[in-house]
Order: structure tokens, then C-alpha cells, then sequence
């Protein structure tokens, strides 16, 4: 599920507009909330918004890659969640209000519009933060183009885009570092203190987490010319990330430590080079991860094997799942290797699925409409 948990950062003041906050109720009403997380105040002093309203997009994403789980992710072309944010005096300065979540998917029905219990509101926020926003209220709408708990980082999504319009709006004054570290606000509400999915739905390509403490990040520049496909196959099957991070193995043997490493190298080394072949065969090889999280997906053991079968390079699980990746070269072929994966989870999970094919985004989240002031 992609509906964030309250932060542990708790804010020491807060406006709703009404007194009943509970998670059952939150999602009819309209909040606000004053912007008091405990992030790092970055600006000196309080920027001037220089726009009215900004909308961004922000792309999905592939996290672990197969052998880089929490460290390692990607951005997809033409997938994504829409965040407009306003300037709006009749929200109380230095608060936020969420006004309107749409989405053509009915999972949208289950987002809270109380900014401490939604991704793009905490992420907003935390920007806020840093702008040292005090003297200017914010509307924000949301519009959801990816399923909740698909592997396709919805939460992440949602939290860049938010974090990229804020920004925006007051003049591009953090670094997509910066920003990186807001979207974390709202992903460790959802899974954990990982930046496999905000990161590369920020800055685009293909990002590996260097360290978390201090946050240092790597892109990973795949050659222009790399004629790089991922074929998507969603099933209608709801992996929580929170289920699936909780079947993982507490202790790992050293010979599955020393094999994912040198798979996790050999998926670096690919990449840089625009090897396809080599990237894919080290996604398929993760030997501590994936091992675990496949008897969760009906039908995924089956997906895999066919995909390989029908030409793919290599295939694994799209972050937490349900949603299998694979590679190719081709869009043509990685549509017959959809066709094959497709029937897989029909035929061995009883599942439904649909496939896309799509290349990788190289920008991130972005601004795509602004209304000057």
C-alpha cells in the first residue's frame, strides 16, 4: 500500500480542519498542516514563491535490479504520477492543504489527504522545511498513474513529484540530492530508509546509493545509443512492501554474499558499458533476495523461465513485486516476451496480467506546466 504512516519526526504544532485525524476518516476531509518536520532548514532565508502554481511529473521506477537490493534503481519512460501545488491565501501560511487525489485506478480511493498520512504531503512538506517556508500556504492535487503496491515505486513517484513542484515554485533552489532527501521523508514511512526509488525517479537513469549516511549518490550514465527495452508484466495481484520486506532472510550465508556482490559489480560494469546481455544475465542472478519473494507471486518462478525462453536477456522482480522485469534490445521482441510472460501468470498463478514495454527515462521529475504570478 502506498498510503504513508505518520512520521516518527513527529511535528510539534499542527492545524487540522477538523479534530477527527484518524486514517479511516482522513481521506473525505481536507487538511492542513503547518510544516514543522525535522529536516534540516537549508535557506537562510525564506524565498519568494516565483510562480503561482506548478505541475510536475515524476516517472516510475525499478528498484534492486535483482542484485542491488536498496541500493540500486532505475526510471521508466511514459509511467508516472501528475502533483500540481499553488500558491493559496486561503491556506494558512506555512501549511499545506491537499485538495483533490484522481486517479483512473479505484487503489486511489484508499490515499488520505491528510498531508502527514500521504506521500506527496510529506515529502511537500519537508521541502518546505528546508525553503524555510513560513510566510506562504500551499494547495496541492495529486493524480495517480500507478497501481498501489505494483512494484513500480507509486509512493516514490508521488513523493518526487511533489518534492520537484515545490521547489519549482519557489525558485529551484535544491539540489535533486536535496530533493532526495525529502522524497526519503516519505519513503521510510512506507518501507524503510531506502532511496532505490526516489532517487532515480528525481534524477532519472540509473542511480546507485553509495551510502545513506551521509546520503551519497552515483548516476550510473548508460551509453545514448543503448538500444535498452524493460518489458513490464503487471499482474492483478497486490504485493505490500512491507509483507515482502518482511519475508527476507535475517542472516545471509558468505557464499550468497560473495555471489551477489560480484553480481551487483558485473550489473554496474554492464550498465556503463551499455552491455544488455551482461545487465540481464546479472538481474536474473540474485541469490538472496529473490529467492525469498518469488513463492509470494503466483506464477512468478513460471513468468521468469518464459521470459528467458522467449529471448529476453535476463529477468527478475521489480522491486518488492508483483510486477516482473525483463530486458531486451528490441521494443518488437519485448513485445512477443510480454505475450509469453503474460500467458506464464495466467496459466501457472491463475493471475491476469498486463504488459508494456517501455524505455528508460533519462530526466526524472520534472516540471511540465507552470502559471507565472
Amino acid at each position: 500500500m502506498a498510503v504513508c504512516f505518520q512520521s516518527q519526526l513527529k511535528p510539534t504544532t499542527f492545524f487540522p480542519s477538523s479534530t477527527n485525524t484518524s486514517p479511516k476518516t482522513s481521506s473525505v476531509l481536507s487538511f492542513q498542516f503547518r510544516c514543522n518536520f525535522s529536516l534540516p532548514t537549508l535557506a537562510v532565508t525564506e524565498p519568494e514563491p516565483v510562480l503561482l502554481s506548478v505541475e510536475s511529473f515524476a516517472p516510475a521506477t525499478i528498484a534492486n535490479l535483482g542484485p542491488g537490493f536498496d541500493f540500486m534503481g532505475c526510471a521508466v519512460e511514459g509511467l508516472g504520477d501528475y502533483v500540481s501545488v499553488t500558491v493559496d491565501p486561503s491556506v494558512h501560511p506555512g501549511q499545506i492543504s491537499i485538495s483533490d487525489i484522481s486517479g483512473a485506478l479505484p487503489s486511489v480511493s484508499k490515499l488520505s489527504k491528510n498531508p502527514l498520512w500521504n506521500c506527496a504531503g510529506i515529502s511537500a512538506l519537508a521541502v518546505m522545511k528546508m525553503l524555510n517556508i513560513r510566510s506562504v500556504g500551499l494547495s496541492l492535487s495529486l493524480r495517480k498513474g500507478l497501481p498501489l503496491g505494483s512494484g513500480l515505486g507509486s509512493s516514490a513517484a508521488s513523493a518526487a513529484a511533489a518534492a520537484v513542484a515545490v521547489n519549482e515554485l519557489f525558485g529551484s533552489k535544491l539540489s535533486a540530492e536535496e530533493l532526495v532527501l525529502a522524497g526519503l521523508e516519505s519513503e521510510s514511512k512506507v518501507s524503510g530508509y531506502h532511496a532505490d526509488n526516489i532517487a532515480p525517479a528525481i534524477m532519472g537513469g540509473f542511480v546507485l546509493i553509495r551510502s545513506y549516511d551521509p546520503l551519497e549518490l552515483m548516476r550510473l550514465r548508460l551509453p545514448e545509443k543503448t538500444n535498452l527495452h524493460f518489458v513490464l508484466v503487471s499482474p492483478e495481484f497486490e504485493a505490500p512492501t512491507k509483507k515482502m520486506r518482511a519475508a527476507l532472510p535475517a542472516e545471509i550465508g558468505m557464499s550468497h554474499h560473495v555471489w551477489n556482490c560480484s553480481q551487483a559489480g558485473a550489473l554496474v560494469a554492464s550498465i556503463l558499458e551499455g552491455d544488455l546481455v551482461g545487465m540481464g544475465k546479472a538481474m536474473s542472478n540474485d541469490k538472496i533476495v529473490e529467492p525469498t519473494r518469488v513463492p509470494l507471486i503466483p506464477g512468478m518462478e513460471s513468468v521468469k523461465k518464459a521470459a528467458i525462453e522467449a529471448g529476453a536477456f535476463g529477468c527478475t522482480i521489480s522491486g518488492a513485486g508483483p510486477t516482473a522485469v525483463a530486458v531486451t534490445d528490441s521494443e518488437e521482441r519485448g513485445k512477443e516476451i510480454g505475450e509469453r510472460m503474460v500467458e506464464a501468470f495466467f496459466k501457472e498463478g491463475n493471475l491476469k496480467a498486463v504488459a508494456m514495454v517501455k524505455a528508460l527515462d533519462r530526466v526524472g521529475a520534472r516540471a511540465v506546466a507552470k502559471v507565472p504570478r
